[in-house]
């Protein structure tokens, strides 16, 4: 069964920088993250393929970064200029192969303070 462990995340200024990390237990076709904010449904944050195709949520674009290693059993998010509409629980998600089902990691907190 898959498993997604994340790491990373915490307490930043607005303006700042965080990186989370998640790593899976199986080389993984696609992997990124989505974030829930309070009140809010579930969104895209940014997402890798095996093809290293990138695609991110409007309101993280150009500002997010996401990278994997070459055998795609991690991804790096690197979020910078942190605003306080940042703040959510950031999941870790992924698909081994393009046909399944998406597997998610626990989530880990991000908040920005104004």
């Amino acid at each position: 069964q898959v498993q997604l462990v994340e790491s990373g995340g915490g307490l930043v200024q607005a303006g700042g920088s965080l990186r989370l990390s998640c790593t899976a237990s199986v080389n993984m076709y696609s992997m990124g993250w989505y974030r829930q904010a309070p009140g809010k449904e579930r969104e895209l944050v940014a997402m890798i393929n095996r093809s290293r195709a990138t695609s991110y949520g409007d309101s993280v674009k150009g500002r997010f970064i996401i990278s994997r290693n070459s055998v795609g059993t991690a991804v790096n998010l690197q979020m910078n200029s942190l605003k306080p509409e940042d703040t959510a629980v950031y999941y870790c998600a992924g698909r081994s192969i393009l046909s399944a089902p998406i597997t998610w990691g626990q989530g880990t907190q991000v908040t920005v303070s104004s």
